[in-house]
């Protein structure tokens, strides 16, 4: 809503630019007019720039606030489960507990994919990474749902997002057995999501898998807490992807490719590789100084983030889960040990007070996902996984919205002005 205008001063032009003001967070000046007087504005990474209009989440940085639909994430992570976080991400309320048996019959029914996509895995190598298998698998589905596939009907978009958040642990899992060497292991309807996760992953026809309560729990813990970040690097992609009229497997698919990136999804991998890194206890006070440092290159990774300046929410209920697992399955893991001395020491130190430098939710995720025996490779597959919802809840959302264009940032050319060419026998 318009409630103010900005005056801007443009060479020798004064250009007027509407102030717009949303529910929360920062207000935006409307810059849309900006191009018919000659200008265009310059923001790398759109770190100061509204790419959309969005009803789904909302992050406060500055005071570590993350609302999914108006909802605290703590008090979904601790009250709610993660399918009762996807329908209100998807379809804008919390469900009752009708809409709840509902929908979690419709995701149920979804698990399975084609036969012919264990084909499409035995055309990788056996030591592919899994986000490659991923990404390819998650784009083959569009093959199979010729039907469904106008993104302009809302009825045919949400049958997509509902194959894609049931389908999505199915495909990992797959991933993760190819890699293994091990048969893959059908959904069971009679698990929750978490559960028919964990048993994919871990089954075999040689015996039973006995799933822990506390592993389950931390597992759907993970998967709501990565539900959806607002408009990060993957999500921006999907979006992108999407205003070209793309099939929802295909903008998905894109958003799997830019999680790969190391710089968004593999900060809980990264994490680990840091513990590796440092190795034992007697070690820790090196790297600790190391890391107050400005002059060394070593950076505690899975402590502060960029987006919370005071702490991250999904944190402090990740650290319950982590510690409950921890304590259930008695883990004898010298990273496992190093990692909570670092946790006990970061949050006693003076240092890491003042900077905030709090165990974020990677730190503790990444302790989690190793401690129930899942290769850090996998890591990232398992965000993809969780966020998948998300991704598919703001493809959704902008189709809905009337007047969308095709995406077309702008760019400052800096390279060679017109000049003539030369035939190259000349």
């Amino acid at each position: 809503m318009a409630d103010q205008k900005a005056i801007l001063k443009a060479g020798d032009k004064e250009v007027e630019l509407p102030i717009l003001s949303g529910s929360a967070g920062h207000d935006v000046i409307d810059v849309r007019a900006l191009g018919a007087s000659g200008y265009f504005t310059f923001d790398p990474g759109f770190m100061a720039t509204g790419s959309c209009e969005s009803a789904i989440t909302f992050i406060d940085g500055a005071k570590g606030v993350l609302l999914h639909r108006g909802y605290p994430i703590e008090e979904l992570a601790r009250d709610a489960d993660y399918l009762e976080v996807c329908h209100m991400l998807l379809h804008g309320e919390a469900p009752n507990a009708e809409e709840y048996k509902e929908f979690k019959a419709t995701i149920t029914r979804h698990t399975m994919v084609h036969e012919q996509i264990n084909m499409f895995f035995h055309g990788f190598r056996n030591d592919a990474h899994p986000m490659a298998m991923l990404c390819g698998t998650v784009g083959a589905l569009s093959s199979f749902y010729h039907s469904d596939l106008d993104v302009s009907n809302p009825e045919q978009r949400v049958r997509s997002a509902h194959r894609l958040i049931a389908k999505m642990p199915t495909l990992v899992a797959m991933c993760y057995k190819y890699n293994v060497g091990q048969p893959f292991v059908y959904p069971r309807n009679d698990l929750s999501y978490a559960e028919n996760f964990l048993n994919m992953m871990f089954s075999v026809p040689a015996e039973d898998y006995k799933i822990s309560p506390a592993v389950a729990r931390a597992m759907d813990r993970i998967f709501t807490l990565h539900a959806d970040h607002e408009q990060n690097a993957s999500t921006s992609t999907v979006r992108l992807a999407g205003s070209s009229g793309a099939n929802p497997y295909a903008c998905i698919a894109a958003g799997v490719a830019s999680l790969w990136g190391p710089a968004h999804g593999g900060a809980n991998e990264a994490c680990l590789n840091m513990l590796e890194e440092i190795g034992s206890v007697d070690r820790i006070p090196e790297f600790i100084e190391r890391a107050k440092d400005k002059n060394d290159p070593f950076r505690l990774m899975g402590f502060g983030h960029r987006v919370y300046k005071n702490h991250d929410p999904r944190a402090t209920v990740m650290r319950e889960s982590c510690h409950e697992v921890l304590n259930e399955l008695e883990v004898k893991d010298p990273l496992l040990e190093v990692a909570m001395e670092l946790e006990r020491i970061a949050l006693e130190d003076p240092y890491f007070k003042e900077k905030k430098l709090f165990p974020n939710v990677d730190f503790y995720s990444g302790i989690v996902l190793k401690a129930i025996g899942i290769p850090t490779n996998m890591f990232t597959c398992i965000f993809a996984l969780s966020r998948t919802v998300g991704w598919i809840s703001h493809w959704h959302e902008m189709l809905s919205q009337p007047g969308q264009k095709i995406g077309r940032p702008r760019q400052l050319y800096t390279g060679e002005t017109e000049r003539k060419y030369n035939p190259i026998e000349k």
